[in-house]
Order: structure tokens, then C-alpha cells, then sequence
């Protein structure tokens, strides 16, 4: 955990040298140079706090308030603005730090208007998001914050504070060597253009034009083996060595914990592992809207018909992935058009996800009659093995059972263009113009777009989980697969289009899983989509 910690600090230290902390490096210099020896120090203590703290629970006061997704990056640039003032007249700065001079018996040194622009920074400054960050923020958007997300967005603000502090510093040298009464406006007027160049997106020019000089030096940190295992997990913390020879037993399985609502339940009660004493429970953990969990709901509903009266009980741990999976009006619509007839738990604050240390959907536990976990799989596949040892656990003595099933495995098995995202927390083989976060911007296709790589043309919203079409939206991907599937949200139309020729359309009527194209073989090919203004879009899956 210490190393974690210390990677996260230089991933942080890494994120403050590069493009991205380009629009908030001539308000440091402006504001460190504007006030007293205190006042860089003042400004960093400010921008740690506030970064730590919105990283954290923005997501979680935005959803309860009702507000927009860039309320509180808006109300930052106002309190940027009025620092900018403060070094324009006086008088003002003087007012905006009386509050704090109770808390100093020395005079004060500029350090309260330092803190309140430390307090906008770090709202304003978002940075580039390598696996650490992207972990913390995932963690905080879905409500399920442990203590290592807390200590590593910790070490990574203090860690981009460190530069930070050394360009506020030399703001505060450029100062002491220059005199008169005008370099403290000039210092305003700087500020204030800076903030400007944010408002209109001209920050975004800059990085673009720059590149991500510095995501090399970030892979080696962010993206080695030792911190995927540490931030993704390895498989759940009850496994054991086991062989193949012998169905091995790993104890007792943790119990259903904190489910916000029970579905195909009597009077949809809340279930127990203790309950189910004597029962041989499958537990899936799976989303709606995962192609992969759909493509497995097949074999799952054959065995909940085929062994049910045999002591079987399938319990679907629905986790949700995107926001509108936490709605039981959605998960409920979910079931009954997917013609799920089990048990299903919603796992919101993934409570019981964690007791089971997963990282997967859908993944599969195999718990006996005793409420011991005796076998695990993760993903699609491996359908016969997991029957069959159902069978051995509901009658070990070979007693008289119903013929197995016989659901065909439509795993894919050959390579495919891989899970993309839209959102920029997890975006990635993206080849378009710069994104523009929480806000609507205009975008323009490359001239060319390599394999697996998808860009974004016309007016997008990009928004943490999901891209938001306005006017003229276009999205390309130049995928290879046999089945392309795409979650959609809101209501509207998606033309689709492929290597140039109409492919089909789909009406959007929900927040789910659509198919866009659906081939007989594997191909490759160049899919365009044309969007009707208010559709969103979540993630490209295939098949």
C-alpha cells in the first residue's frame, strides 16, 4: 500500500507538468506574485483541499442538489474572477480576507485571497486522467469510496501540488523584483485573460496543439502490473489454491450486504444466504446493459427451469455500471423484458460486490448446500463445467437428475475490437479533436481512423460516463466484428451507417443495450452514427 501511495504522489507530480495544467499555470504565477511570502503557500493548501474534496463528493452533492454536471466548475470561475478583482481594487481584497484574520494574530499577508483562489483551482484544474485518477473517480461517482481511494487522491493532490508550488514561488520572486503601482493590476488583468481562455475553450487549442508529452513517463508508473492489481484486484479475496482434480471449498460465502431492493422475491422480501440453507445458490453479479451478462442469461434461465425443483436458486446481483442502472424502474423493466424469473438483489452501493472482492461482470459463484463457496467464473464461457458441477453439488449421491441442458455457448472467441467508452473518465483509443469536458463543444473527424480507434464529429457534450448529442452529432468507429452494440440513453433516432452505405437505424426509447450491426462473420469496417439531438451514448461492446 505504501508503494501505491507513493506512485500515486508521482502521478500527481507527472499530471502537474503536463498539458493539462496549462490554463492554471498563469493564474499560479499571477496569484503567487499578487500579495505576501504567505500567499503561494496559501494558494496550494487551497487547491489540495478543494481538488481532494470535490474529487470525492462532487458527484454525490450534484446528485442530491439536482444541480448541472459543470455547476461547480462554473461557481470556480466566478470565485476566480473575483480574486482577479481583488487585485484590480484593493479595497476589495481587503474585505474578502477579513474573515480569515481571526484565525492569525499576525497581519494579514494576502494568504486569504490565496486560499480562495486555491479554492477555484481546484475545481478548474482537471487532470489527465491515467488509471489512478480514473480509479478514484469511478469510486466516487458510483457511491462505493474505500480508504484506499481516500489516501491515494490524497498522495496524487500533494503530489501535483509540489510543481505548483514551485511556479507560485517563482510568481513570488518575479514580484520582489519588480515594483510600481501597476504590476499588481497587470497581475489581475493576467489572471482575468487566463480565466477567459477557460470560459471559451481556448485551453483546449493549447493541449491539443501540445499533445500528451508526458503520457509516457505516465505509463510507467500508473500503468504497470503492480498497480493494475492493486487498483483492479486479482479475483475475490475467499479463493484458495484449488486443483482441478477436486471441486475445492473455500469456506463460507459472504452474505447479500446492503441491497437497496429484492426482485421475483415473495412480496419482493430481501433474501439470506441463511434463508437459502440447504439450497445450492448460483450468484451472478451482471448489469442490464452488459452484452456480456446478456449473452449469458440464456444458460442461466435454462438451468433456473431445468433445476429449480431440484434445490437451484439463481440470485442475479445486479451492480450497475452507468447511472440509470441504479433505478429500480429501469432494473424492473430490465427483468421482465429479458424474461429474468429469479431472484434479483440490486447491489447500488456495491456492498456485496466488494464482500466478494469482484471486478467483473458478469462472474459466477457456486455456493453448496451449506453456504460454502465451492467454484467461481469469471466472464462468458465454461457453460458445461459450471452445469456440471451444479449437478454434482445438488446430487452428490448420482441421484436422479434431468437431462443437461442444451444452450448453445455464443461466446466470441475471435479477437475484436475491444470495450470502448465514450466518457472521458474511461475513454480511450479516441483519435478526434480535443475534448472539452461537461460541456457542449464542436468536434471534427480526422482525415483517417486507425483500427479500434473512434472519434467524435459535430456538437458533443462530453460528460464523465457518457457523451450527449446536440446539433449535428456524429460519432465513427473503425471497428472489427461481427456484432456491434452500443448503450443508448435518452430518446431520439441513431442512423447508422457503415463504410459509407445506410446500415439501419436505431429509435432510442431508453436508457439500454441497442444493436447497430449484426453480421453473419467477422469484418471490419467503418461504422458512422448520426444522432437526433438529446440522445446519449455510454459504450461500444461487440460481438
Amino acid at each position: 500500500m505504501v508503494l501505491l501511495l507513493l506512485i500515486g504522489f508521482v502521478a500527481g507530480v507527472v499530471t502537474a507538468i503536463s498539458p493539462c495544467v496549462l490554463p492554471v499555470l498563469p493564474i499560479l504565477l499571477a496569484g503567487g506574485a499578487a500579495g505576501g511570502r504567505r500567499r503561494p503557500y496559501a494558494i496550494i493548501a487551497g487547491l489540495v483541499l478543494s481538488f481532494t474534496v470535490f474529487t470525492l463528493t462532487a458527484a454525490w452533492i450534484i446528485d442530491r442538489l439536482g444541480l448541472p454536471d459543470d455547476f461547480l466548475r462554473n461557481a470556480a470561475l466566478v470565485l476566480l474572477f473575483v480574486v482577479a478583482a481583488t487585485l484590480l481594487v484593493p479595497r476589495l481584497g481587503e474585505l474578502l480576507e477579513r474573515p480569515l484574520l481571526p484565525l492569525t494574530r499576525r497581519r494579514p499577508a494576502g494568504s486569504g485571497g490565496g486560499f480562495v483562489l486555491g479554492l477555484s483551482l481546484g475545481l478548474v484544474f482537471v487532470p489527465c486522467a491515467g488509471p489512478i485518477f480514473s480509479y478514484v473517480a469511478v469510486r466516487a461517482g458510483s457511491e462505493h469510496l474505500n480508504s484506499k481511494a481516500v489516501l491515494l487522491i490524497v498522495a496524487y493532490s500533494l503530489g501535483a501540488a509540489v510543481p505548483m508550488l514551485l511556479v507560485a514561488l517563482g510568481g513570488r520572486g518575479i514580484s520582489s523584483r519588480l515594483r510600481g503601482p501597476l504590476v499588481r493590476p497587470a497581475l489581475g488583468v493576467v489572471m482575468a485573460l487566463a480565466g477567459l481562455a477557460i470560459v471559451f475553450n481556448l485551453d483546449t487549442k493549447a493541449q491539443t496543439a501540445l499533445g500528451g508529452y508526458t503520457n509516457t513517463i505516465q505509463g510507467w508508473f500508473e500503468r504497470t502490473d503492480y498497480v493494475k492489481r492493486h487498483l483492479n484486484g486479482g479475483g475475490p479475496k475467499l479463493v484458495s489454491a484449488a486443483t482441478s482434480a477436486q471441486l475445492a471449498d473455500y469456506g463460507r460465502a459472504p452474505d447479500f450486504s446492503h441491497i437497496a431492493d429484492w426482485l421475483n422475491t415473495p412480496g419482493d422480501r430481501p433474501l439470506s444466504l441463511a434463508s437459502l440453507r440447504g439450497k445450492v445458490v448460483l450468484i451472478d453479479f451482471w448489469t442490464y446493459s452488459c452484452i456480456n451478462c446478456l449473452r449469458t442469461l440464456p444458460h442461466l434461465e435454462a438451468w433456473d427451469r431445468a433445476y429449480r425443483k431440484d434445490g437451484l436458486v439463481i440470485v442475479g446481483v445486479h451492480t450497475p455500471e452507468f447511472a440509470f442502472e441504479h433505478s429500480l424502474s429501469n432494473v424492473r423493466e430490465a427483468t421482465r423484458r429479458l424474461g429474468v424469473r429469479y431472484p434479483v438483489a440490486l447491489d447500488n452501493g456495491y456492498a456485496t460486490w466488494d464482500a466478494y472482492s469482484n471486478q467483473y461482470w458478469p462472474a459466477e459463484y457456486l455456493l453448496d448446500r451449506r453456504g460454502h463457496l465451492r467454484h467461481y467464473h469469471f466472464g462468458e464461457g465454461e457453460y458445461g463445467r459450471t452445469e456440471q458441477l451444479i449437478r454434482q453439488l445438488l446430487a452428490p449421491g448420482r441421484a436422479r437428475l434431468p437431462t443437461s441442458t442444451a444452450t448453445a455457448d455464443r461466446t466470441p472467441m475471435a479477437v475484436m475490437t475491444p470495450e470502448s467508452y465514450l466518457g472521458y473518465e474511461r475513454l480511450d483509443r479516441y483519435a478526434g479533436s480535443g475534448i472539452t469536458r461537461n460541456r457542449f463543444a464542436t468536434y471534427r473527424f480526422p482525415t483517417k481512423l486507425p483500427l479500434d480507434e473512434l472519434a467524435y464529429g459535430g456538437s458533443w457534450l462530453v460528460g464523465g460516463e457518457r457523451i450527449m448529442a446536440g446539433r449535428d452529432a456524429r460519432l465513427r468507429l473503425h471497428f472489427h466484428a461481427r456484432d456491434v452494440y452500443l448503450v443508448l440513453g435518452g430518446s431520439g433516432t441513431v442512423h447508422v451507417l457503415v463504410d459509407g452505405r445506410t446500415a439501419g437505424k436505431a429509435r432510442v426509447t431508453g436508457d439500454r443495450l441497442y444493436t447497430l450491426v449484426s453480421g453473419k462473420k467477422l469484418r471490419e469496417g467503418l461504422l458512422e452514427l448520426r444522432f437526433s439531438p438529446g440522445v446519449g451514448a455510454y459504450a461500444f461492446t461487440f460481438g
